[in-house]
């Protein structure tokens, strides 16, 4: 509508983000290269005349604040290089501005009837549905992924929000009365204070969205550290939750890399720290604000390994590898990026090559476009040197989508679908977590000899098996050391009435993300032993023994 679409005009003007189109209300963003990415009509390597590139905001104490800092970050379009915004580095002072904020917000916060604090989650899922659109094309400008898949990002995010709708059952404790004589026990969950995020680059709405909804919705405040590489999609989410009617303070936004983060890990008001990354950043993390006495749920790397045996749906496999394998460009923590196929299973390799070859690679925002590029040339030339390796090392490179050329825009980080068959355990390609559209196919002859590959793989976020037999699928679940199992399901990610349940080198911490074990992150028990006895005022004698159940005191 016309009223949306002004709001959203404004809303991104203040935050320092990209323009928006008037003339095309369906492609409600027009971004830093408009006759680019607008029309797609352009050389990309074309020099336009363009206005200087906005600065990202801070978002503190309910206010969108411009940063003092001194030292700014480019955030670079993955398509084009064009420079779509700049991200100031906060300065200490302000980042402790941020934590003041939700330190004076968070007395008022926390006794706020915890359906108010639902309310304030439903008006925020109906505004990110209002503005899934522009969500999705800040992320496919900044992050590069496709924008169905920027959609779906938005949305796997949405339902955590709808989930911290029912906070109220959420955190329901629990009662027994005359425990002993006149005594009744409660035990219920409490906030815990001032809570922090740090997100990565490859989902910028969703993994945010795991964590302030449910954080503030029990009570917390929070300090959001979006990624450094794309920003936009936290701070719409900011602006979107004080639309929403999150009190000023409750949720803060503050930019950087090492200083924001150990300024984090470090800080004494700070209680809880959510982190979604790569493994050397979050054993560092973990290491540091535990170190602190922090409360730390870590999401780390992954190598997911999708068994495939010579029973399964052959067409129904091959899709499914093909879209986990090389979806957002391999940038998943859940990417299948080892197919082993058991016995005969191997003879369909052809099949996924050619079912492989199909894949259109373009700009994110290009219709055809089932993959984008990867987020940095730092990351494409890692790939790169990886797949390499692996043919160093002996593998057979089936399918090489390195040198890619993607027409109009051939300054993109782009790498093609790519497989290497014959792959072994012992290759840096195997051991080494990718994060590119990179699958290493594997031989095993039976799945005993698959379980125990999968097993000996020391990530454990997730794995998958492809079979028509119910007994198998029962043994593979059954002796797999993975937290998340697919059966005929190439990425296992639970609904967040569950929890995101990794395992093994691929998590640190012991409370998962969103679902029961989301809010028991977010909160703390206090239990609660009151005696009320009809006879206590003629009550004489002083109790001096140890309280036993049934006596009397």
């Amino acid at each position: 509508t016309r009223t949306e679409t002004r709001t959203t005009r404004i809303m991104l003007s203040k935050l320092g983000l990209s323009r928006t189109s008037l003339r095309h209300p369906e492609r409600r963003i027009v971004f830093s290269y408009p006759r680019v990415l607008l029309s797609g009509a352009a050389s990309a390597n074309v020099a336009h005349k363009e206005e200087p590139p906005p600065v990202t905001k801070l978002f503190i104490g309910g206010a969108l604040v411009t940063s003092s800092a001194k030292q700014h970050l480019d955030i670079i379009n993955p398509a084009t290089q064009s420079v779509v915004s700049r991200l100031p580095l906060t300065p200490v002072d302000e980042m402790e501005q941020a934590v003041q904020a939700a330190q004076s917000a968070l007395e008022s916060w926390r006794e706020t009837p915890v359906m108010a604090r639902a309310r304030v989650m439903f008006n925020l899922q109906h505004l990110i549905r209002q503005n899934i659109e522009v969500l999705a094309r800040s992320i496919t400008e900044e992050q590069g992924k496709t924008l169905a898949d920027a959609r779906g990002d938005v949305q796997r995010g949405l339902e955590v929000v709808e989930h911290a709708c029912g906070m109220a059952t959420h955190m329901m404790g629990s009662t027994v009365a005359n425990v002993s004589r006149d005594m009744d026990t409660v035990s219920f969950r409490e906030p815990l204070g001032v809570c922090a995020g740090i997100a990565p680059f490859n989902f910028p709405a969703m993994i945010p969205l795991w964590m302030f909804p449910l954080a503030v919705t029990c009570g917390n405040t929070f300090v959001l550290k979006p990624s450094e590489k794309d920003p936009g999609a936290a701070m719409l989410l900011a602006s979107l939750a004080a639309d929403a009617g999150l009190p000023p303070g409750v949720l803060n936004v503050v930019h950087g890399t090492h200083d924001a983060v150990n300024f984090m890990c470090e800080h004494a008001a700070i209680k809880a720290i959510s982190f979604v990354g790569s493994n050397p950043a979050g054993e560092y993390i973990f290491a540091r604000a535990t170190a602190h006495g922090k409360r730390v749920q870590a999401n780390l790397g992954a190598k997911n390994h999708a068994v495939v045996l010579p029973d399964a749906n052959k067409q129904h496999s091959i899709n499914a590898l093909t879209g986990a394998a090389f979806g957002a460009a391999g940038q998943r923590c859940m990417a299948i990026s080892v197919a082993v196929l058991v016995g005969d299973a191997y003879s369909w390799l052809p099949d996924l090559v050619a079912k492989a070859q199909t894949l259109r690679v373009n700009a994110g925002w290009e219709a055809d476009a089932d993959l984008g590029p990867l987020i940095t040339p730092q990351a494409k030339e890692r790939v790169c040197s990886l797949v390499q390796s692996g043919v160093d090392q002996g593998a057979s490179l089936v399918l090489d989508g390195r040198s890619i050329q993607v027409r109009r825009y051939e300054r993109g980080n782009f790498v093609g679908p790519t497989i290497l068959g014959d792959v072994r355990a012992d290759m840096t390609v195997y051991k080494t977590e990718i994060f590119g559209p990179v699958l290493c196919v594997m031989r095993a002859e039976s799945l005993d000899d698959a379980i125990r590959l999968v097993n000996s793989n020391p990530y454990g976020n997730g794995s998958a098996i492809f079979t028509s037999s119910g007994a198998a699928a029962r043994k593979f679940q059954t002796a797999i050391d993975c937290g998340q199992v697919g059966v005929n399901v190439p990425i296992p990610v639970a609904l967040p009435f569950f929890s995101f349940t990794g395992s093994r080198a691929s998590i640190r911490g012991d409370l998962h993300f969103y679902g029961k074990e989301g809010v028991m992150f977010y909160t703390k028990a206090k239990t609660v032993t009151s005696l009320w006895r009809h006879d206590h005022a003629a009550a004489t004698a002083v109790p001096m023994s140890m309280p036993v159940l049934g006596q009397k005191h």
